[in-house]
């Protein structure tokens, strides 16, 4: 069943406006008010541009000595190593700059042509720097590090900061999607695995959906501002947007928190969308490779997003903060955008036929392997679950409308029919 939004009425007017902040239920007649809601600027938060190639052999010198600061490409940086949940091995860092580089992915040779190279800027570099220019900037050092340099994908986070409004206590209940990955972070409240998501500190963040794809996060941006020092920054950021809100030039109020609705998305998604968007002019397949490239295409992934999880006010229908956001909202960037110009659509690859087949051999034979080593179910699947083609394994059976809980105990089931029929050890 599709969502509908509630009436638009004008409040000066009474007469029902596109761009009205006065919603009624149709239902009950009752009326919300978002007269008083502040949408203080919706940008780009993160840039991750992917890029792949061939490691410059002088390259690896700059991480002899871990923690050094080193000279690289005209300016000066901190080297250090950095986790394998990164996927990389080192890292080139100038907070300065607002620059990081993610070196060596730890999956391909370093004698190799791989996907060597990821590169973070921070908001303060995407807010000095035209997409064009950050592209310019970011190629540059790219060339810098590698040869036979190509660009691979990009991912973005973008953020809505807003005031008057905070999340309902029953936020979880009411927002719906469709996400089916389950994460644990320590420093979780309470966690309700039906809509995977998870609730933080005192109900001050809210996080939906998985990092691995599309995820939603709602937070107490003045908070976590003040926790890492950035306050200052951010409330001269939205001082000078003070236009962005046409209904409210002057919409600031220091007084008052500020609440983030941040969609992260990763770049794999960024990829479906490449592959299943396309100019309804001419029909041509959108680019997304590249930041500058996919700029214009941003207020797309923004509405997107909002349509993916749904904040309800009753069922069918939008909550009325989620349909102001998603209509009123346009990311703050230099460039035209191409919203009205693309029918925006993500391409899934599926695991069913010769893949599929994969799947299910694949499984008798790790069942097989689990029997032979003594492990048990549980760790069987949890280590299953961090295998990087467990994406591929639980879409499969999704398509089986088996839930990653029935998956659980079918691997119990064969674990204990094995141990059953052909014992332990064989």
């Amino acid at each position: 069943m599709s969502v509908k939004d509630q009436r638009r009425i004008d409040r000066a007017t009474g007469l029902e406006s596109k761009t009205g902040r006065l919603f009624m239920d149709a239902a009950s007649a009752a009326l919300t008010d978002l007269t008083n809601v502040r949408l203080l600027r919706c940008g780009v938060d993160t840039v991750r541009q992917l890029y792949r190639g061939l490691i410059r052999p002088e390259i690896m010198c700059l991480f002899e000595k871990p923690g050094a600061m080193v000279e690289f490409a005209g300016q000066i940086w901190h080297s250090g190593r950095v986790s394998k949940d990164s996927g990389y091995q080192y890292k080139l860092q100038n907070a300065d700059l607002g620059i990081i580089l993610l070196v060596k992915n730890f999956n391909a040779k370093i004698d190799a042509i791989g996907a060597h190279l990821k590169i973070e800027v921070s908001p303060h570099a995407i807010d000095a720097l035209s997409p064009e220019r950050l592209q310019d900037r970011m190629d540059y050092y790219a060339s810098a590090v590698l040869t036979h340099r190509e660009i691979n994908q990009c991912a973005v986070h973008l953020a809505l900061d807003l005031q008057g409004w905070k999340p309902p206590v029953d936020l979880v209940a009411r927002m719906h999607c469709r996400a089916r990955t389950q994460r644990d972070i320590s420093g979780i409240n309470e966690i309700n695995w039906t809509t995977k998501s998870s609730t933080y500190g005192r109900g001050e963040t809210f996080m939906f959906g998985s990092a691995s794809g599309v995820q939603l996060a709602i937070y107490n941006k003045t908070e976590q501002a003040r926790a890492t020092d950035k306050l200052d920054y951010w409330e001269s950021v939205w001082k000078r947007r003070d236009s962005f809100d046409p209904q409210d030039p002057d919409n600031y109020d220091p007084d008052a928190d500020v609440w983030r609705v941040e969609l992260r998305y990763h770049h794999s998604v960024i990829q479906q969308f490449a592959s299943g968007s396309f100019d309804l002019k001419t029909h041509a397949v959108i680019d997304t490779s590249s930041f500058a490239a996919f700029a214009g295409h941003l207020d797309g992934l923004w509405r997107y997003g909002l349509r993916q999880f749904k904040l309800l006010c009753r069922p069918g229908y939008f909550e009325p903060i989620w349909t102001l956001i998603r209509e009123d909202v346009r990311v703050d960037l230099p460039v035209d955008s191409l919203l009205d110009d693309t029918e925006y659509k993500r391409y899934y690859k599926t695991s069913r036929g010769f893949s599929g087949k994969n799947v299910e051999l694949f499984l008798g034979n790790f069942v097989s392997l689990l029997a032979r080593e003594k492990v048990g179910a549980k760790k069987a699947f949890k280590t299953l679950q961090q295998w990087d083609c467990w994406p591929v394994i639980r879409d499969h059976y999704a398509a089986k409308e088996m839930t990653q809980d029935d998956l659980y105990k079918h691997i119990k089931h064969l674990l204990q029919e094995r141990h059953v029929r052909w014992g332990r050890a064989v």
